[in-house]
């Protein structure tokens, strides 16, 4: 008998990963080739044959709580791609379109630069035990102090709204907090949660949280929404109208947006933002609760983001300035309010595109387990050299904190769904900087308690414009008294820093190592080998390897031999009042100490000072080699009669007897906080390109790429290999209306089955631009129709000892290597053949089972026939070796089925059906 099936899938890709498939290789159609199945996934991965790609599966063995962080799935070392998250918490699947075999090995699954497929034991690096760093002197204000007016609260809820991208519309409801009987137009801060659970059954634990959206029969929506109301309350107290808004319809969504729904959040927060500003003007036609607070004056906004939520507030700001392209945006109004500043809590940051000109907050969480590569301080270090400079981009490490306790609705014990700590706590392997109980794990309380008083700081100082607090923002090293006990640390770029020594390619090193953020070489990396933990500064984007991320290691065994760095061009430090360094040593390390010189042009040279540096507490779970700032006043060189106008060098020596430290940049610090006005940039939008293959010729499609705004800028453009996932990257000026980004891709036409395939580019601002859709490109659609499968029985009743053996084809050879999973399932009736029935060697390599006990094929867990039919052939033998014994027994049958998308059989699938008779 001959079945024929549906087509089948890629799966040769996933085979190789398995170090080499033994059997598995086909030849002409006059010759097939016996596929002998074997090779092993790691645990808690499988093949699935989805219709429309080949689907690369892993399933956690403990549930996955939704986050922010993006599960992404690796393959030697370069991102494969995100997963759809399944609504069960625990399988994420793939589809493998465009990626080729060979291209795959050593599988791993990762978020936030936390692994998440192996257990990883936990040490504390560095060369001491954990300690909290000692309590900063208080700042001149305590911006956590309430203020004198009372509050009032309530909700509003409108016409849900269709977004771009999206199937389903997004609601428009918020929870507004506002001072009682405050005078005149008060400043707006609107608050916008992350990425978390959208829907729970009341009384239905942890399982019952999904992010389906809308929520299905029988659930509430997570009011993710009211977990600032802390915070809403205290700004409120100060004066401040405050909007708090929902975002469950574009969580229950984003895992379809390339950007991860950044796009989605700008126009929610900014379609608000038009609510907010009719209602100013009509105050009639706005909801009871708007009418209750005084009207709210729009040219002072602050946003205020957590997690996904930070960097959609990001991109708010970025599009109230640089207006996106109208086919990827949800808003289309006037822009009728200014930004007056972002504060970004424990954000993501895919683009790794901050907006340079609107001062920034980012608030780091010492023990965030979701985002817990702190890619936040992007916001901070992404947007030096970017435009002017002028705008206070701040970023305070608050040691202890984890990433959900910023939002009550995220916190057990104060949430009304179920929620938990986010720090994957083990209780056999207790992590001694973060694990509950330890000295420096900060409890839920005090860490909102510091989280609101940090909040109330950046608007003090972003809105109100008030200088006094910025002592507590700018690494001028003083606290917020409200906040304690926890230890919140800070540093800065931006602001009164004028001209600084960065780490970028035209600089020259001597005595120390120019090294590279990202970068698969460990002699290239600035951790690279035995660094124990991660670092903020360093946290990996898409690709393998970037240009133009760097730091300065210095690494030494004796104290004395000086580090120098000279840049490009002589830095001017006149006007400022001391040089202001971003220095990290290893965690836990404590007491580094360096002498800072600079020389100028003429060769005359003055020791500035002694700083000493100690590391933060940290583990190799933890992101703590981050930058602590340092001020060295300038007196010894204007003693000296050093040339402040043109200083050529900067050196650091150490004075400790021997470690390591790393030199993020140093500046020409004054205090102060300037007005900021944004610059006139142009805007870089990528957007994506679908096209069929054809049936013949060559065509040339370019990746659509969309310069807006006005004046000219650099951008890097890294285009990615369809086929092994490498970048290329070049740096390229662009300019409103041109075509300086210019990426053709040539697509060939034929008539032979493959797979659609991804040519994607990815776009980071250099110089003098912003970037806003920064991935997406052309996918080329394969349009061709797939060939029939046919089983044909060779050998399906074979006496014990021989092999059955069936025959696949296919209609016509395809482009694309083809492959299915089948499974055994139990008999229709009559005795199945066994474990002991088949060889051994055949047994463990399907499978890694061994006879015995002896039972059926159906019952063997992991025994999958994995099939492989390379590109260019069409046909495949199957064999399954059996072996005979001296035992009587009746004729045994055997049925393997195809699975389908979720790993089961498929009823109507593909079956390989066989009988063995007894020898004796």
């Amino acid at each position: 008998m001959v079945r024929t099936g549906r087509i089948w899938v890629t799966v040769a890709t996933v085979l190789a990963l398995a170090g080499g498939v033994s059997g598995t290789t086909a030849h002409a159609e006059q010759a097939p080739a016996t596929a002998v199945s074997g090779g092993q996934l790691p645990p808690g991965w499988r093949l699935d044959d989805g219709r429309s790609a080949p689907g690369l599966v892993w399933r956690s063995g403990s549930r996955v709580p939704m986050g922010d962080a993006r599960v992404e799935f690796r393959a030697d070392g370069r991102l494969l791609g995100v997963p759809k998250p399944e609504r069960d918490g625990h399988t994420f699947r793939l589809g493998l379109a465009g990626t080729r075999a060979g291209a795959l090995r050593d599988l791993q699954v990762w978020s936030g630069g936390r692994r998440l497929d192996r257990h990883q034991a936990t040490a504390a690096p560095g060369t001491g035990a954990a300690r909290l760093p000692a309590p900063l002197p208080a700042g001149p204000v305590d911006p956590g102090r309430p203020g004198p007016y009372r509050t009032v609260s309530g909700s509003y809820r409108l016409k849900s709204v269709r977004l771009p991208g999206f199937s389903v519309p997004v609601e428009m409801r918020a929870v507004v907090v506002a001072p009682a009987g405050a005078p005149g137009a008060r400043p707006l801060a609107l608050f916008l949660h992350g990425r978390h659970a959208t829907c729970y059954t009341p009384h239905g634990g942890a399982d019952g949280v999904s992010g389906a959206w809308p929520c299905p029969a029988g659930t509430l929506p997570i009011p993710s929404h009211r977990g600032y109301l802390r915070d809403q309350r205290l700004l409120a107290s100060q004066g401040y109208v405050t909007v708090s808004v929902s975002a469950n319809g574009i969580n229950g969504q984003d895992w379809q947006a390339e950007d991860g729904g950044a796009q989605a959040r700008s126009s929610l927060v900014r379609l608000h933002l038009a609510h907010w500003a009719d209602w100013a003007r009509h105050p009639r036609q706005a909801p009871r609760i708007v009418r209750e607070a005084p009207p709210a004056d729009l040219s002072r906004v602050l946003l205020v983001g957590h997690s996904r939520g930070g960097e959609g507030v990001n991109r708010a700001a970025l599009d109230s300035l640089y207006p996106p392209p109208a086919a990827q945006d949800g808003y289309h109004g006037a822009v009728r309010w200014h930004i007056s500043g972002t504060v970004l809590i424990g954000p993501t940051v895919f683009g790794q595109n901050p907006v340079p000109d609107v001062p920034s907050l980012t608030i780091l969480p010492g023990c965030d387990g979701d985002v817990s590569d702190l890619q936040g301080e992007m916001y901070v270090d992404g947007t030096r050299a970017v435009s002017t400079g002028r705008a206070l981009h701040s970023a305070v490490y608050v040691v202890g904190a984890d990433h959900n306790f910023f939002n009550t609705e995220w916190t057990p014990g104060q949430s009304q769904a179920p929620a938990e700590d986010d720090f994957y706590d083990d209780p056999d392997h207790r992590d001694p900087v973060c694990s509950p109980g330890t000295a420096t794990r900060l409890t839920a309380d005090r860490q909102h308690r510091a989280g609101s008083a940090y909040i109330a700081a950046a608007a003090r100082l972003f809105v109100a414009g008030d200088d006094k607090v910025r002592p507590l923002l700018d690494g001028s090293g003083r606290r917020a008294p409200s906040a304690d006990p926890a230890r919140v640390l800070s540093h800065a770029v931006g602001a009164n820093r004028g001209a600084g020594f960065l780490p970028d390619g035209g600089v020259t090193v001597t005595g120390g190592r120019l090294c590279s953020a990202v970068d698969p070489d460990p002699a290239a990396a600035c951790l690279g080998q035995g660094a124990r933990g991660a670092s903020p500064h360093f946290a990996q984007w898409e690709t393998a390897r970037e240009s133009g991320r760097h730091a300065i290691a210095l690494r030494w065994t004796a104290a004395g031999a000086p580090a120098r760095v000279r840049p490009a061009r002589p830095v001017s430090l006149f006007g400022a009042k001391a040089l202001a360094l971003r220095v990290f040593v290893p965690p836990n390390s404590r007491g580094t100490k360096l002498d800072v010189s600079v020389t100028d042009g003429h060769g005359r040279r003055a020791r500035l000072g002694r700083v000493t540096v100690d590391g933060l507490p940290g583990s190799d779970r933890t992101a703590s080699y981050w930058a602590r700032e340092v001020h060295v006043p300038l007196t010894a060189a204007r003693g000296a009669r050093l040339d402040l106008r043109s200083v050529e060098s900067l050196e650091l020596t150490p004075r400790s007897a021997s470690g390591q430290a790393w030199l993020m940049d140093a500046w020409g610090w004054r205090p102060g906080t300037p007005a900021v006005r944004a610059a006139e940039l142009p805007r870089v939008d990528v957007g994506r390109l679908t096209v069929d293959e054809g049936d013949s010729g060559v065509r040339t499609y370019r990746v659509p790429v969309t310069v807006s705004g006005r004046g000219s800028g650099q951008v890097r453009v890294y285009v990615l290999d369809p086929a092994t996932g490498t970048a290329e990257d070049r740096l390229v000026t662009v300019r409103p209306g041109g075509d300086d980004v210019d990426i053709p891709v040539r697509v060939t036409g034929n008539t032979r089955y493959g797979l659609d395939v991804p040519h994607d580019v990815l776009v980071k601002a250099v110089h003098g631009a912003v970037v806003g859709s920064y991935r997406s490109g052309v996918t080329v659609h394969d349009d061709d129709p797939a060939p029939k499968v046919t089983v044909t029985p060779l050998a399906d009743r074979v006496t014990e000892g021989s092999a059955l053996k069936w025959r696949i084809s296919l209609s016509e050879a395809a482009d694309t290597d083809l492959g299915a999973l089948f499974v055994p399932v139990p008999v229709g009736g009559g005795a199945e053949l066994s474990t002991k029935d088949v060889n051994p060697a055949w047994l463990a390599g399907v499978s890694g089972a061994r006879p015995d006990p002896e039972r059926p094929l159906s019952k063997v867990d992991g025994l999958y026939l994995w099939l492989d039919m390379p590109a260019g052939k069409t046909a495949l033998d199957v064999a399954v070796p059996t072996v005979g014994d001296r035992v009587r027994e009746p004729a045994e049958s055997v049925s393997f089925r195809e699975t389908g998308d979720d790993g089961r059989p498929l009823p109507d699938g593909l079956a390989l059906n066989g009988t063995v008779l007894d020898a004796s």
